[in-house]
């Protein structure tokens, strides 16, 4: 049997999305030889807007699996309706600091009929993410140091560090901004590294270290590999995780943060690699068949239910 789950400070963005549905093709309306000139509307007559935001998903996914998260985050004047959600699912926020005169981050993504899409990313308040400080006081026993404004995932990792607080460092699309220096620095202060295939490869380019070689100075390094499912390098053992196969395969948006969460979960409650691994799979694979990054809702029953119809046994044992 697992033991209690450790306190988890979750860091990283709040963030609304708003999806617009192109019903063409961008191909058909884009003349090669014009582009530098490019003027251009496309006809959405699909919208949604849905909940997002790094720190958001994992917290979100976190909760769907018993756990109360500790959410830090910087939001916007606009957090309102993002505030009454969290409230209605029982979420705690108040770790989010409100910045005056800035918007919550939103991406507005434009898809079309061939899963082209082309977006634009506004970070807003997710650049002052450093006004909010990690200290002793918080209570946390695990952290999260999620994709951010640079100076507040810098600053974190070493206050995580300074405080004796474990932490997964998750760079994702924010690794392009960070030096060689800045990048061996938050892996030498952290607990855990989690990448994607892509982040892994962008990883060993800018440290020119391959991640074996940064997984021995980690606890453990875990890389997603998309179909082919995942891998774990933990004290010099190599784990790989198959996939679970998902009910339908939907909308990948929040698969990489309800996967963390699951890392976080199994981290947290002492479990083994494998076991972990393979909850982190099935949050995954439960995520993908929703759209939307927060529209799956299973209780913790259903999640070890689906775990043990995937494994044919159940950690919580």
């Amino acid at each position: 049997m697992s033991r209690a789950g450790a306190k988890t400070l979750v860091t990283g963005s709040m963030a609304y999305d708003t999806i617009m549905v192109f019903p063409d093709r961008f191909r058909n309306h884009l003349l090669a030889d014009q582009l530098h000139i490019l003027n251009v509307c496309f006809l959405t007559p699909e919208m949604r807007r849905e909940y997002g935001g790094t720190a958001g998903n994992i917290a979100y996914n976190l909760k769907l699996l018993g756990e109360d998260a500790l959410l830090m985050a910087t939001v916007g004047e606009d957090i309102g309706p993002y505030l009454a959600r969290l409230e209605s699912l029982g979420i705690e926020a108040g770790l989010l600091k409100r910045i005056p005169g800035q918007f919550t981050a939103q991406a507005f993504i434009t898809t079309d009929l061939d899963d082209n899409q082309i977006t634009a990313f506004h970070p807003g308040a997710m650049n002052f993410s450093h006004q909010s400080r990690v200290g002793a006081e918080l209570g946390a026993e695990l952290a999260i140091i999620g994709p951010d404004g640079k100076q507040g995932m810098l600053e974190h990792s070493r206050q995580c560090a300074a405080c004796g607080i474990p932490f997964l460092f998750d760079p994702g699309q924010g690794l392009p901004m960070f030096s060689r220096d800045e990048l061996l620095e938050m892996v030498r202060l952290a607990s855990y590294v989690a990448v994607n295939d892509y982040e892994g490869k962008l990883l060993e380019e800018k440290t020119g270290r391959s991640l074996a070689e940064l997984a021995r100075e980690l606890k453990a390094l875990v890389a997603t590999l998309g179909a082919q499912g995942s891998l774990v390098l933990a004290e010099g053992k190599r784990h790989e995780i198959p996939c679970v196969q998902a009910d339908a395969v939907l909308d990948p948006t929040g698969c990489g943060d309800a996967y963390r969460a699951g890392l976080l979960y199994g981290i947290g409650h002492g479990w083994d690699w494998p076991s972990t691994g393979r909850l982190a799979s099935v949050m995954g694979a439960i995520k993908i068949a929703q759209r939307g990054a927060q529209n799956h809702r299973p209780v913790r029953a259903q999640i070890e239910e689906r775990f043990r119809r995937a494994f044919q046994y159940s950690p919580w044992n």
